[in-house]
């Protein structure tokens, strides 16, 4: 595996984006308004998460690492390339169950959905309603000496 390098995305090449999430997670979109941090390789977008910004506090919502680089720690990277934007405000995910394990080394706890904010409760809901399974968490930042 070549080196990494992770960094908010570039406006122009927000299309690729798009394109990783329709090769790789198709209920996956980008939006102009989200933040949008991307790992590369050298050659190409392997990762990406976005932030989107909801009143007084973030999502992080469409992480997505592509098939051949799981289970290798490009998620685990990701996350902690992205640290300093998940503390800027309070941030929240939604995270498919079987990835509880990722998020939580990154500091998220596993909440109740009766502990989200109401724009976020009902958001939350449609989605398990449609059939994910997903656990909502908060960030933490941890403490002193903690990693």
């Amino acid at each position: 595996m070549n080196k990494l390098s992770f960094h908010i995305l570039e406006p122009l090449r927000f299309p690729l984006i798009n394109r990783l999430y329709k090769n790789y997670y198709p209920a996956g979109k980008a939006k102009k308004d989200e933040d949008i941090w991307v790992g590369e390789d050298g050659t190409s977008i392997i990762s990406c998460v976005r932030f989107k910004k909801i009143e007084d506090i973030q999502l992080l919502t469409g992480m997505l690492v592509i098939p051949d680089y799981r289970g290798k720690g490009v998620g685990d990277a990701l996350l902690a390339a992205t640290t300093k934007q998940i503390e800027s405000q309070t941030c929240y995910c939604f995270a498919f169950s079987h990835l509880v394990p990722l998020y939580q080394r990154a500091h998220f706890n596993v909440i109740e959905d009766t502990e989200l904010p109401h724009y976020l409760a009902s958001r939350f809901k449609r989605y398990s309603e449609s059939g994910k399974n997903l656990v909502p968490m908060i960030y933490q930042k941890p403490a002193l000496g903690q990693n």
